[in-house]
């Protein structure tokens, strides 16, 4: 019995290990895949629109892919946590909408202070991230179906908020967090995005919490045995992804002036091409914050650079389809290898 015990304490040990280098792995063609892979791409990604297009290499166009990334890439930093444990959250792009519009309602209709509205809105996406971890760790629902499931619910409650009607008009002190630039470059929202990345890298990386969710990742069968409650770290993950999620539709509402239940359509899917673009793996256990930034700027670097050539924003999905479907066999390939 104890011989068991110990090969089990050392299999976690080894993964514990692995999990603190966990941003790169070699694929199949010996090629790193990962946080300094993604940023080559980013870097090349760069200098082929600099060439195809004079308005690209400006410093306002720069400004301005900061600007449009900052919402996907405070959700991506939530969805980092939630692939690293090897689940997916659908619910994401509902939660930006759920939020807006719980905002536009307490304002508008009742009266409440705007940064109380806001921190309401923003506790909503933690309570559906709450009720989608409670669904899979207690109901045993498969995280896919669970977030599904919230993902109907969540728009369904937005658009029952309003009736299916926007908000529009918000106070000057808040639509200039996103429209004011301080230090000559960086607008409040901007700043806040890299704050929170910074704040999640760290945890990840240095604290006991962060690094279980790589072992969770890795097996959730070794991380029990090794005394981790993955029942917890489990729900606690989809809440901060539903809280990040609530930040973000906050951001965005500065930006739009508005609040609508539409909003946050397709955000899921561009969350989740972040992910794994920036080196992260759909099997769990690998990804960064670091290259989930770099994914981030990977896909508003691509969509400027299209804007910027009047390619179709239909096409501009087929390329991000691609670019994740290419990201996927690569991850996948890795996997095979080890």
């Amino acid at each position: 019995m104890s011989s068991i015990n110990s090969g089990t304490g050392e299999e976690a040990k080894g993964m514990q290990v692995e999990a603190k280098q966990p941003g790169a792995r070699p694929s199949r063609f010996g090629l790193k895949v990962g946080t300094q892979g993604t940023l080559v791409g980013l870097v090349l990604l760069c200098v082929l629109f600099s060439l195809l297009t004079p308005y690209f290499l400006t410093f306002n166009n720069f400004l301005n892919i900061l600007d449009q990334v900052t919402v996907l890439g405070i959700m991506s930093v939530g969805m980092t946590a939630v692939i690293i444990i090897a689940g997916i959250d659908l619910s994401v792009g509902s939660v930006i909408a759920l939020t807006m519009m719980t905002l536009g309602v307490l304002t508008e209709n009742y009266g409440w202070s705007f940064p109380l509205a806001a921190l309401v809105g923003i506790l909503a996406g933690g309570v559906s991230g709450l009720v989608a971890g409670g669904l899979i760790t207690f109901a045993r629902l498969p995280d896919f179906i669970a977030t599904l499931a919230l993902m109907s619910v969540d728009r369904g409650i937005a658009n029952l908020l309003t009736d299916g009607q926007q908000v529009i008009g918000y106070p000057d002190w808040f639509t200039n967090l996103s429209a004011e630039r301080h230090l000559g470059f960086l607008s409040i929202t901007t700043l806040l995005f890299i704050v929170i990345a910074i704040i999640a890298a760290i945890y990840l990386r240095f604290r006991t919490g962060g690094r279980n969710l790589y072992v969770i990742g890795g097996s959730k069968e070794v991380a029990r045995l090794a005394g981790i409650n993955v029942r917890k770290a489990t729900i606690a993950v989809y809440v901060a992804s539903g809280l990040l999620s609530g930040i973000a539709a906050i951001t965005l509402a500065a930006r739009m002036n508005a609040s609508l239940p539409s909003a946050g359509e397709g955000y899921e899917l561009d969350a989740i091409a972040a992910v794994v673009i920036g080196g992260a793996s759909l099997f769990g256990g690998v990804g960064t914050i670091a290259g989930t930034v770099i994914g981030v700027l990977i896909i508003g670097v691509l969509r400027n650079g299209l804007n910027l050539m009047a390619v179709s924003p239909f096409f501009q999905e087929v390329v991000i389809g691609a670019v994740v479907a290419l990201a996927v066999a690569l991850d996948t390939l890795g996997k095979k290898k080890e």
